[in-house]
């Protein structure tokens, strides 16, 4: 099992214009309790299973494991999911030595826009492109399987 560490930060700007790739990204949760969610996820044309553990005081790591699967597969497993399936583009726009996740929410979640860089630790120096807004490391009102119980529509 692997150590995610990254950083999570609101869009305040245009970032489509230094867009590298993107990939529409459907996921549903068997289980969203903070101490192990159990992610499964269609990513363009590839499914998987993942689980990530509590995150630390920060909210910036916690343990995730994750496993390619057919999209068979996740597609049976999405019909058994808590309620709430997310939809959004994740847009992979580098800055400097880093490249950001910039997902584009749908359905009951759209108007958000976060984007999330992956670090090798928690006090690793980034560059800030000029879109990037607010931190939101740690806020559980954005992490995913938050979403999918409370949408940001109705916040």
């Amino acid at each position: 099992m692997s150590r995610e560490i990254e950083r999570k930060f609101l869009v305040k700007g245009e970032f489509k214009s230094y867009v590298s790739k993107q990939t529409r990204i459907t996921q549903g949760y068997l289980s969203s309790i903070p101490e192990r969610t159990v992610r499964v996820r269609i990513k363009g044309e590839n499914g998987f299973i993942t689980i990530k553990g509590i995150g630390n005081a920060s909210g910036a790591s916690r343990y995730e494991w994750e496993k390619e699967i057919p999209v068979a597969e996740v597609e049976q497993l999405l019909a058994i999911c808590e309620p709430g399936v997310i939809d959004k583009t994740r847009y992979l726009v580098k800055s400097g030595e880093h490249t950001f996740e910039v997902d584009e929410f749908y359905g009951e979640n759209e108007g958000l826009v976060v984007a999330e860089v992956e670090l090798s630790d928690e006090d690793e120096y980034f560059e800030k492109p000029e879109w990037l807004g607010e931190e939101v490391t740690g806020d559980v009102r954005y992490y995913n399987s938050m979403l999918m119980k409370i949408p940001y529509t109705k916040w």
